[in-house]
């Protein structure tokens, strides 16, 4: 018998009233090739910073995914023997974060490379190209696409220069034959770039007809984007993604294309899609969105994004999918649906240990790498710094919606984090779960009253017996939000009588291309002191 908790698990999953919770499936996906049997028990991850998964399983395996949480659009560099990799940030500043590996499942943040808010950054391009570092990011509001450029990784990076490309998305750099500089861009379109790289010459031109899916598949639209190159032999190889970039898990897919010269023409892979979510009982849902990367000992492998299966809150995540070249020039991936352990990539080292602490005792503020500010103003960065142990937020704004909160990343299904908070006279502030400034929850006070925000409206406003100040907790397992507040510094803690079910909140039900992350705010009047901040990932 399926009792709420499960329904409210397949609703949040978007399985209740689509067909794929087993009141019969779609005509398209019950002919679809099943997708390859698991045997036995889930495997167990591993566990780092603050119990946080971690894909290294220390026994020569690695499980996915690589990068927990949101991690959409990966977009990685070889660089001799170490690895880069950034990914879309969207409306969080500082951003496009560059982390770092040496064994490509080991990665360590290095710090953002973006601090200029722009726009919703989509899909950014990290190459190099004559000893230099670009990183070309496409922007919705203005619709364009910049470039800035740094000597070495960890900057500093140039200020923006507009490309001016207000019709395209997702640019993939490319050095011709001849030595000339394109961008490939979403719809097989491509548009030349100056000898250094930083204008566009001309105008855009179509050059490539992606591969087609049958018309019956289910999928969310063909939406052809994400083209990345890659040069292996006598080829040009272009990898692209079709099928919609979210909507039913067996949408977004894999396709390839290949060409002798960059100027075409282009060849499709008679075996497309190589990469594809064919059920909604896979592990990893909408994979797609694919670069290919030359592995420490000269094997090769794919980097992509894929939502989790049942966890749309938690964003598209970061996945390693083994690569096999064939005997005729095209290659194929040998994952799987990526739901087992993979041997890791031979011949890399660990150049440290993956990821980094949420928890934070605030003795430097860690902006970009750890902390991002949701759509900040030009002197949002201003608002905040530490001292004395505690970070001091001005406040902003009169809620959630208008305060640019500061987020973190969380890639775990469950976690609880808490923080000892005080306030103002005339302040309030508060601990939240965040997808935008229209769809978040949380717990927030005043000197009288808390405040509750839920479904990106604030609600009931019960009396406060703490005062201006408290220590406040909030609990994420699997969806089942509980709020928790003590007097005396978490000795003893009180329910708060307000739960929630949070896996609604997600791109399929509101847009945007977001997660649902952690975090704190501060509204009102004067400032905010947040101490002693601690997460846990729990089991």
């Amino acid at each position: 018998m399926t009792d709420r908790r499960d329904m409210l698990k397949l609703a949040g999953a978007g399985l209740l009233g689509t067909g794929f919770s087993g009141f019969g499936a779609p005509a398209a996906l019950a002919r679809a090739p099943a997708a390859p049997a698991r045997s036995g028990p889930a495997p167990a991850g591993a566990k780092g910073f603050d119990g946080q998964r971690k894909a290294d399983l220390g026994d020569g395996r690695f499980l996915n995914p690589i990068m927990a949480g949101d991690h959409p659009d990966p977009s990685i560099l070889k660089d001799g023997a170490d690895y880069y990799m950034t990914f879309s940030t969207f409306d969080s500043y500082p951003g496009l974060v560059i982390w770092h590996s040496r064994d490509l499942v080991n990665w360590r943040p290095i710090g953002p490379a973006l601090r200029k808010n722009i726009g919703s950054v989509w899909a950014p391009e990290l190459c190099k190209h004559g000893g230099r570092f670009y990183l070309y990011i496409p922007t919705k509001g203005p619709n364009t696409s910049w470039v800035i450029w740094a000597d070495r990784i960890e900057g500093p990076w140039s200020e923006p220069i507009d490309l001016k490309l207000p019709d395209h998305i997702d640019p993939g750099h490319a050095v011709g034959e001849d030595g000339s500089r394109w961008l490939f861009l979403s719809g097989g379109d491509r548009v030349r770039l100056s000898d250094d790289g930083l204008e566009r010459i001309g105008e855009p031109e179509h050059v490539y007809d992606p591969w087609r899916y049958p018309s019956d598949w289910v999928v969310e639209g063909f939406a052809p984007e994400g083209p990345k190159i890659t040069r292996r032999g006598d080829y040009y190889y272009m990898i692209t993604a079709v099928g919609g970039t979210a909507g039913p898990p067996t949408g977004h897919m894999v396709i390839a294309a290949r060409s002798k010269s960059i100027h075409g023409p282009w060849e499709n892979c008679r075996a497309n899609p190589l990469v594809r979510t064919r059920s909604a009982a896979e592990k990893w849902w909408s994979r797609g969105h694919a670069t290919l990367v030359e592995g420490p000992a000269g094997d090769w492998w794919s980097v992509y994004h894929g939502y989790e299966n049942g966890y749309w809150t938690l964003g598209r995540q970061a996945l390693l999918d083994p690569v096999e070249w064939t005997d005729d020039g095209w290659l194929r991936m040998k994952g799987g649906d990526l739901s087992r352990p993979i041997a890791k990539p031979k011949g890399g080292t660990v150049a440290g240990p993956h990821g980094m602490a949420l928890s934070d005792d605030f003795a430097s503020l860690a902006l970009g790498a750890k902390w991002n500010f949701f759509k900040p103003a030009p002197d949002e960065a201003g608002r905040a710094h530490v001292e004395d142990g505690a970070l001091i937020l001005k406040a902003r704004g009169t809620a959630p919606v208008d305060s640019s909160p500061l987020l973190l990343i969380a890639g775990d299904q469950a976690y609880r984090f808490e923080c000892d908070i005080e306030i103002a006279p005339g302040g309030t502030a508060g601990l939240i779960l965040f997808y935008d400034e229209k769809l978040y929850c949380g717990l927030g006070f005043d000197g009288a009253r808390f405040v509750t925000h839920q479904y990106g409206i604030e609600r009931a406003r019960p009396a406060n017996p703490h005062g201006t100040r408290m220590r406040m907790r909030v609990t994420n397992d699997r969806h089942i939000v509980t709020y928790d507040t003590s007097g005396d510094g978490g000795k003893t803690w009180v329910r708060f009588d307000r739960g929630m079910e949070v896996s609604g909140y997600h791109h399929n039900v509101r847009g945007g291309f977001l997660m649902l992350r952690p975090g704190l705010y501060s509204a009102g009047q004067g400032e905010a002191r947040f101490r002693n901040f601690t997460f846990r990932a729990l089991d």
